[in-house]
């Protein structure tokens, strides 16, 4: 059994020990990380499950963006502790998450990652958005949290106004 609860201040570096687990050295060196520095997180999205004993199983974070002057969501990172992998807690904290940015009126979500995975929580190839490099054009993957929200929307993702 898992508790769900919003990330708070005081679970930032035990987050952040995580993300420093599940991803390779350097990971703050990727384009998504500079669009993050400076912008504090969508705190509503940003969740947490934790197993009985309080111990952190996994984690998402959220930042706001802009494309082309529109807001956009970012997604990410998603994190799950390895010993936990396989038991669908990723899938539980996306699925949540987005349904709480819709509820909160979010339109668009944009993520750098595998197509394959994120494929079936709507996500697609944005064809038309620009992640700064080096960031690969197959991995910039979008979902519509409003129909037709991505209609229009072109250029390159730069970060939201701190």
């Amino acid at each position: 059994m898992y508790r769900l609860d919003e990330e708070t201040e005081a679970d930032w570096w035990e987050v952040e020990a995580l993300y420093d687990l599940c991803f390779a050295p350097g990971r703050t060196a990727l384009s998504s990380y500079r669009l993050r520095e400076g912008v504090p997180t969508i705190a509503a999205l940003c969740l947490l499950l934790r197993d009985e004993a309080g111990v952190l199983a996994a984690a998402i974070r959220y930042w706001p963006a802009k494309v082309n002057g529109r807001d956009i969501l970012l997604l990410g990172p998603v994190a799950v502790h390895p010993t936990r992998q396989g038991e669908g807690l990723g899938a539980l904290l996306i699925t949540e998450s987005l349904s709480r940015a819709r509820g909160l009126g979010w339109a668009r979500v944009l993520l750098v990652g595998d197509a394959p995975y994120y494929r079936r929580f709507g996500f697609a190839k944005l064809d038309h958005v620009e992640m700064p490099p080096p960031t690969n054009p197959d991995r910039v993957l979008g979902k519509e949290l409003r129909a037709g929200a991505w209609d229009g929307v072109t250029g390159e993702v730069t970060r939201a106004v701190a």
